[in-house]
């Protein structure tokens, strides 16, 4: 997967990024890997609810799957250094769809219980620790410098359109052939999507990796990522959005069911009403260079976002909420096109699978959102829950947006001489053990 000469002139447009063979792969997988991720996230939630009819057990399932990125995402990141990002790719998507099979087995001979959910969640989870130090950074090293924010911006939309496809079919699917035909679909959907890594032209030079650098690795990774203006905003963000913005998901199936009293279908629909409007967004950021920087972009869409998610409790019908959810979805487009290009742009290569590591632990941070909101909704009701969590995230990202705002012009240089001698350290240091691990592309 080889990336375009640096001194060639860069075309700009969808037109160049399809004329990527690698890019293409990376795309489709990227899109049956995530569509059947918020597939099984739903269709677990809704078997789970009918069970126990317990919205804090819906939460529960729901979080053993990001729970793994909290707890491995770092090493996941020195690990993708070392080992041959290709082989990792294609082997989480034959794991992910043996624990499918799994769960469709299970179901199918009447011995499925929610916690065979949690444990095939697990699996997936683990899976998903792996996706921004792998595919993601794969993605924004196949094209030029100048088409890596709006490659990233296709493959965020694309995850936005999963978002939206996953769980409108999960809802149908369930309600037609219950958990055992969903898992089933979801299984078959993996098998294609490890045939297209395994098609795919990649080379990376590997380095064996040695378990016990991996704490000094990490320790580079964090530090530099404390000094680097940008990236440290980013993570701080990060964090913010996964435990207070995102995690009101887990609540969705309860609300759906409890207030607006509509049927497995349309509880799909305002799972997937925030997805669309992301997707829609994503696609005005795919097809159009954004006046505003990326800072304003990650800060003000995340804003955005937690103020509609924050008055779709108040909504006085299904519709209107959904609409809502829609709204908030151009926000969180803004945000997750920035979460990674900011990151891809700004990372020297031989710190970058690092940060993005440490990215997914930021996204890891789910999972004690997801919990909190299931308790909250336990005590306060779904409703309540939500408006409280929400209006802590938009207190929070305000806070942080100001405080990156203000040093943002005195960080520039700090941020530069940080990166210069993170990336002299980490080539150091890689030359010291075996060679540096990299892509046979030139990175951005």
């Amino acid at each position: 997967m080889a990336m375009p000469d640096s001194d060639a002139p860069a075309e700009r447009g969808l037109r160049a990024l399809a004329s990527s063979p690698g890019y293409l792969r990376l795309w489709a997988i990227g899109g049956c890997a995530n569509t059947m991720r918020w597939f099984e996230v739903l269709a677990a939630a809704l078997f789970t609810f009918d069970v126990t009819g317990s919205g804090f057990a819906v939460a529960v399932v729901s979080a053993a799957r990001t729970l793994p990125m909290l707890l491995l995402g770092a090493f996941a990141g020195v690990a993708s250094e070392a080992v041959n990002r290709k082989h990792v790719l294609f082997a989480g998507q034959v794991l992910t769809g043996l624990a499918s099979a799994s769960v469709a087995l299970l179901a199918w001979a009447g011995w499925l219980l929610p916690w065979h959910l949690a444990a095939a969640a697990l699996v997936a989870g683990l899976v998903w620790s792996t996706e921004m130090a792998t595919r993601r950074r794969m993605v924004g090293e196949c094209v030029a410098a100048p088409l890596v924010a709006r490659a990233l911006a296709l493959d965020a939309m694309t995850n936005s359109l999963t978002r939206l496809i996953g769980p409108i079919a999960a809802g149908a699917l369930y309600q037609r052939w219950g958990v055992a035909g969903a898992f089933v679909a979801s299984t078959v959907v993996y098998a294609v999507s490890a045939t297209l890594v395994a098609g795919l032209p990649y080379r990376q030079d590997v380095r064996r990796l040695v378990l016990s650098h991996v704490p000094r690795d990490l320790a580079e990774g964090m530090r530099f990522a404390r000094g680097h203006l940008t990236i440290a905003g980013v993570l701080a963000v990060t964090i913010a959005m996964n435990l207070l913005g995102f995690p009101y998901s887990a609540l969705v199936a309860p609300i759906g069911k409890q207030v607006f009293h509509v049927s497995d279908t349309l509880v799909g629909v305002l799972a997937a009403s925030e997805a669309f409007g992301a997707f829609l967004g994503g696609l005005w950021l795919t097809t159009r260079e954004p006046r505003w920087s990326g800072r304003v972009l990650m800060v003000g869409g995340s804003l955005f976002f937690l103020g509609c998610v924050f008055m779709m409790p108040l909504a006085p019908a299904f519709g209107i909420a959904s609409l809502l959810l829609v709204a908030g979805g151009f926000g969180s487009a803004a945000f997750a096109n920035m979460q990674t290009a900011l990151i891809v742009l700004h990372a020297p290569p031989a710190i970058r699978s690092r940060l993005m590591g440490l990215l997914t632990v930021c996204i890891g941070m789910g999972p004690l959102g997801i919990l909190l909101v299931g308790a909250l909704g336990s005590l306060l009701g779904p409703l309540r829950a939500i408006d409280a969590v929400s209006a802590t995230g938009f207190v929070l990202v305000a806070v942080i947006g100001l405080v990156w705002r203000r040093r943002d012009a005195g960080g520039t240089d700090l941020a530069q001489a940080v990166a210069a001698s993170a990336g002299t350290t980490a080539g150091a240091s890689a030359s010291r053990s075996a060679p540096a691990a990299r892509s046979s592309a030139s990175p951005p």
